[in-house]
This record gives C-alpha cells, structure tokens and sequence, in this order.
C-alpha cells in the first residue's frame, strides 16, 4: 500500500506545532506593551503570546509585532483554535445583529464597535447609513486587528470604517475619536454574559466615548435559570458524596475533611440539550438580572427569587442562560436556552454552536431536597465579571467552606471533570487492579508517580506498606504536597514514604532518589496543565519515561505500557457547520478569514483545518460511521520517537462523513487486561476532532467501491519533535 504521505516529509517545527493557551481579549489586552525604542516607525506596540510545549511542560512568549510582512506559519496559529470562525458561522446570530442595526441606524452618525472582530457589525452600520455618517471600530487584539483590515479592504470599507487597535477604555475622544458616538454596537458577551467584561466597558463607554441616552445595539440582556436535579452533574462536584459509595480503601477526601478538595464556585458552560434525559427540572424558569446597555450598569448588583418547586427531589444545580433584545422597539431576540425551555425566555430558534452555551452552577454537598408544592428562596449576586447563587437554607458544616479542625488552612482546587474521574468506580477499580498486579513481588520498592495523579500516589503506598513512593506533581507542584500532608493520616501511611521534590528539575537524578534506582514508573497519565488539550498531548508521559530511563533498574515497570491511537469515522453536521469555510456573511465576503481562523473546507493547498479538541457528546447530531480502528501504537517502555501507522477502515453505516475522531485507549499492564479510554462514551475526556475539507457521502447511497459500505484509509504520523500528529485520508 502506498503512503499517503510524501517520501520527503519533514514534520514542521513552525510556531504551529505547539499549542497556544489563547487568553481571553481581557488577559490578552494586559500583555500589549509599549515598546518604542524596538519599534520602527510604523509600530508602536508588541504583543505577547503564551506558547506551550505540551510534551515538555515548558512555555516561552511569543512576540506579535504590528506589520504585515510576518509569514503564514506565525499568524495562522493565533486565531485558529478560538471561537471567532464558530461566532461568524452562527447565522442565527448574525441576522439578528443585522436587523437590529438596520432598525437602529437609519441616519448618518457615529457609531462605536467595541471588540470589532472582523469588523462585521461594523460592516452593518456603516451599509445601513448609506457610507455616509463615521463608524470607529476598535479591537484590542493584534493579530484580529490585523486580520479585520484585510477583510474591510476585500469589502471596499476601508475608508468607511476607522480601525483603531487599542483597548476601548484607552480611547480618547478628540484623540483618538472625533467625537462621542451616537450609537453603540458591540458583542462582548460570553457564555454566562458577563466574562469578557461587558459591565467596565459599558461603565467606561458612559462614561467617555458615548452621547447622552445613546442608541445601543444590544439594547437589553435578561439572564434566566432554572433548578434541577442530575446525578451527573452532581458527579461533577460532589467527590466526598460519590466516595462514600466507594469502597476501595482510598480516601482522597477523608471523612471530616470534605473541602480539601473542590470545584472552583463560578458558573460552567455546557451544553446542556446533551443531557436533557438527565436532568430533571424542579422548577420553573424564572427571571434573575437584567442587564440594559443603553444606560451605565452597576458593578454589583443582588437579587432574591422566591422559587416555586414542581416536583419532589433534590436541587443539585442551577441551568442558566440570557435572551438579547436587540433593539428598542423588541422585535429582535437572540437566546441562549436549552431547547426544551418552551416558555416566553426561548425566543426563536438558533442552530447548535459552540461559542454560546448554558451556564451551570453546581450547590455543594448532596444537594438540597425539596417537595412539590414548597418554595425555596435563590439569591443571587453579581460582580463586574462574573454571577453566582445561593440557597437560602441550611447546611452542614462540612458543605461549607470553611475548613474542619481535621485539616489545615488548604484545599485542592480540581475541574469538574477530573473530580468526577476520582468519583468512578470503573474507574477506579481499572487503575487500583493495574497498581496491585505491579506491585506484587516487589520488595521496598520505589515507586515515581511521574504525572499530577494523587489518586496513584495515595494508591502506590496504600497497597504496598513497604514502597517508597516519589511523586514529580509536575503541575500541582506544592499544591500536591500539602495535600498529601493533609491526607496521609486518614490513609493509613506516613509522609516518611512518601515524597514530593521541593524544586522541579528538568530530569531526575539517582542523587535525587538516594542512590536508588527506580522500580515503577507510573501515571494515569494525567497532566494539570493539559486539561482540555488535544489527548496525544498527554504522550508527555512517554517523553518523561524516555528522560528517566538512566536511573531506571533492569526490570522496572512502566505504566500505562502503552498508549493506543484509535479513530472513528463520524458524522458531524453540527460540528463541520459551525466550522467550516466562510464565504458571504450577511452580505459581506469573509473567504479571506478561512485560513487564519483554521476552518474546514475548501481551502487552498497544502492549507487544512486543525485538530481541536472537544468533547463529542455535546457536539449536537453525532453519528459513528465506521468501525473503531487502531492508527498508532505508543511503546512507553522504549525511548519516545516518531510513529507512523496505516489503517484501512470499512464504514458500517451510511451517511455523510464530515471528519475523523482522535482519542488514546491507554494499556495499563504488558497483558493488555485492563484499558482505561478516553474515547467518545467517556465523557470525562476531550477527543481529538479533524474535520474534512468536505463532507464525504459513504455507505450503500455515497461508495464508489465494491464492498457493501465503501472504506477509506487513513495514515498517521506523530512527530515528538514537534508534539505534532499529522492525519492523512483516502476515501475509496
């Protein structure tokens, strides 16, 4: 079989290859520094990029000059894993702007766009006022900044529109803006409304930029909720509850002691149409803030819900979402609620995105029980960036968080996700099972948990009284440490075999493990810093056995043993339609965006979209297409080095197939008994997702080959050097 892959190959080693922590426009913003005396004429500011290496844990700043001349492989990366592509393909979204400022700008004036984007909302106010009248765009972010000259000059509004690439609290009116504006346009809103900063912009455009009573587009936001019941949300939080149910021995959240570890209070988005078979309302929506744009918000604000309950249960979260009202006269809505809200707060129908979603925030402890018919009092509160709730009722003092006499001033603060790994029992029994085979017939062994993992630290000299256990905590570093302080009584061993490294080393050295050679090599693997990333970016395992394999002894045991890249062909509608090519936006040409933002389609060659990580199960319609197949095998117990694979993959179900999912199926023993995946239907994983350039019909409607359902072949190479996999495809 022929290699889809050129003999000539070499993986890139541009900024591409490694993945960028892309801040929010408010982190961002804080990095853009004044640099005159490094600045030619032209420019006067730099900005600076965090660029992690996810196989090394190290990171180093990026500098993004403002010119033009800087070549593909520098620019694309910044703008092609973040939301803008899935924000301009919302067309529900888009519409409903146009219209509003349609029916908002209908004389010459001057109209503001505050985070202008790709300066389409820009685009709108000045068509909608005939080219006459002033817009002023302004977009603090670099790189977009750049990208939207390109696409007001495609457009002919490059002399219609004033871009100025600055913070909006940096402007100055007879400085910067000719005027105050009569008119506000501006989407800086975020899955729960206030993240991105709408109230200090809003307060400071009031205060400065805008004329008395302005005309804003949005003109109002209102934020709505709901109380519900959902075990799995209640997974997501509550590890002392799901513990209890647990009887292995290992105690990561001792009796007594249920704070030590936490999910940080503050509101999660989530798809929530994903679980709606999961969740069991308990009330009513109901009203919580109203947000107007057309007057200066106040930075905090509280309000108090009487709440009706309609049935019996227990009140483990509250589902929140917000509706726009575009424009004045409200005849223009855009909201973000779940689908089955059938109620005057779910005006319209919007398309799956992932750019907005439901917001989630979870009660402590058990959850609250109620009975039909009571009511409970949910109050609410506000600051400048973010909202957060409370029931009215009491507690024990375990679900607070003040801290029990049992443990010291400490907690670990954890993603939903990773507390409710700990919480499984599956899983749980898979790596204690994989542990205790390793262990037997070792006598004092030393035992170096490479990864972040306290449940396999705690694990390691639970079951082994004798071991010596050396946890790196790469990521939680001190964090890890104090906890282990905190805990080791209650598992029933001493802080005398466990040990925890005061400085992080770049490899250690048998002088670091007194002189004795390492006899288990483990992880889970799980890196702090890598949640969320693309999951072959947790070969960071493989690259830390490779670096500790001088002070390795003969027959050390390495676990996982191996690490298996599987794939799927599916059906993504949902997904491929929120990233693909751009063309006519609202009657404005964006094609010149595709390739910067990383979308799928046609794009010109070799130019193709990223991997991006998501998690599938709420990527809205979700079809399997093909058989689960294995691409790439990674041998932890020899040195790290370049993979290659081929596989040719039989589809079993008819369909369109819109791209490829990634996931690692880890091997925990040389038996290859015990497999922890982190594949589709566990949904406690991010996958890995490359989206074709085109949809492909396949099965017994879409194949041109013989067989029943048609194939394709799909080869893969991962290239250390670059953290980088590359996936090529050929559809027979």
């Amino acid at each position: 079989m022929n290699s889809l892959f050129p003999k000539t190959l070499i993986p890139s080693t541009s900024l591409s290859s490694s993945t960028r922590l892309t801040l929010t426009l408010n982190s961002l913003r804080h990095f853009k520094v004044h640099l005159p005396r490094l600045m030619s004429s032209d420019s006067s500011y730099r900005l600076f990029q965090l660029k992690l290496d996810p196989l090394t844990g190290n990171s180093e700043w990026v500098v993004i000059e403002d010119n033009d001349d800087l070549p593909d492989c520098s620019k694309e990366p910044l703008l092609a894993t973040t939301s803008y592509l899935d924000m301009l393909n919302d067309s529900c979204r888009n519409k409903a702007f146009r219209s509003a400022i349609e029916r908002t700008v209908t004389k010459p004036c001057h109209v503001l766009d505050i985070g202008a984007g790709t300066g389409l909302l820009s685009m709108m106010a000045a068509r909608a006022m005939g080219l006459n009248g002033t817009v002023t765009a302004c977009e603090s972010y670099l790189p977009m900044a750049k990208l939207m000259r390109k696409v007001l000059h495609r457009n002919s509004m490059g002399k219609a529109i004033s871009l100025i690439n600055k913070r909006s609290d940096e402007l100055e009116v007879g400085v910067d803006i000719p005027s105050r504006a009569d008119v506000l346009v501006s989407e800086i809103l975020d899955s729960e409304l206030l993240g991105e900063g709408l109230i200090p912009t809003l307060q400071h455009a009031h205060d400065k930029l805008l004329v008395e009573n302005p005309l804003t587009v949005p003109f109002r936001a209102v934020t709505y909720g709901q109380l519900v019941e959902s075990t799995y949300l209640w997974k997501l939080h509550d590890l002392s509850g799901i513990e209890a149910k647990v009887s292995d021995g290992i105690h990561l959240v001792p009796t007594g002691s249920d704070s030590i570890i936490y999910v940080k209070s503050r509101q999660y988005p989530m798809h929530c149409d994903a679980i709606r078979e999961e969740i069991k309302p308990l009330s009513e929506p109901f009203k919580i803030f109203e947000f107007d744009f057309w007057k200066r918000p106040e930075s905090n604000g509280e309000t108090k819900v009487q709440v009706q309950v309609i049935d019996d249960g227990n009140i483990h979260a509250v589902v929140s979402w917000w509706v726009l009202q575009l424009d004045r006269e409200g005849m223009v809505f855009y909201s973000t609620a779940p689908r089955w809200i059938n109620s005057p707060a779910n005006i319209g129908y919007r398309d799956w995105c992932d750019h907005w979603k439901q917001c989630v925030w979870f009660f402590r402890g058990k959850g609250m029980s109620v009975s039909r018919g009571e009511e409970v009092l949910l109050e609410a509160t506000h600051t400048e960036t973010s909202v957060s709730y409370n029931l009215n009722v009491q507690v024990p003092k375990t679900d607070t968080r003040q801290h029990d006499h049992n443990i010291r001033d400490f907690q670990l603060l954890l993603s939903p996700e990773r507390i409710a790994i700990y919480g499984d029992s599956k899983w749980r029994s898979s790596v204690l099972a994989a542990v205790r085979n390793a262990l037997q017939g070792r006598v004092n062994p030393l035992c170096v948990v490479v990864d972040d993992s306290i449940f396999l630290t705690l694990l390691a000299a639970n079951l082994s009284k004798t071991s010596h256990v050396l946890s790196l905590f790469p990521g939680l570093r001190e964090k890890g440490a104090q906890y282990l302080e905190n805990v080791v009584k209650a598992n029933g061993f001493s802080m005398d075999r466990v040990e925890v490294p005061e400085k992080r080393k770049p490899c250690l050295t048998l002088h670091d493990t007194h002189g004795k050679k390492v006899d288990m090599l483990i992880g889970e693997p799980y890196y702090y810093a890598n949640e969320g990333m693309l999951p072959w970016q947790n070969l960071r395992f493989w690259k830390d056995c490779t670096l500790l394999d001088p002070i390795l002894s003969e027959d050390a045991l390495i676990m996982p043993c191996k690490g298996i890249l599987k794939a799927c062909a599916m059906s993504l509608p949902d997904l491929w339609s929120s990233r693909c090519c751009l063309g006519d936006v609202e009657g404005f040409d964006h094609s010149i965006v595709n390739t910067t933002l990383g979308a799928c389609g046609e794009l010109p060659a070799p130019k193709e979209g990223p991997f991006l990580p998501f998690s599938i199960w709420q990527c809205g319609e979700i079809k399997e297409l093909s058989e689960i197949f294995t691409i790439l095998e990674f041998d932890c117990s020899k040195p790290i080095s370049s993979c290659h694979g081929t596989a040719q993959v039989k589809f079993i179900e008819g369909g369109t197939c819109h791209g490829f999912v990634l996931w690692v199926d880890w091997i925990m023993d040389t038996d290859n008994s015990i497999v922890i995946s982190t594949g589709p239907e566990h949904r406690y994983w991010k996958q890995g997702v490359k989206l074709l350039s085109k949809p492909v019909a396949v099965g017994i409607n879409g194949c041109n080959s013989n067989s029943e359902y048609g194939s394709t072949i799909v080869e893969a190479l991962f290239e250390p050097s670059s953290s980088e996999l590359i996936l090529k495809h050929a559809f027979l």
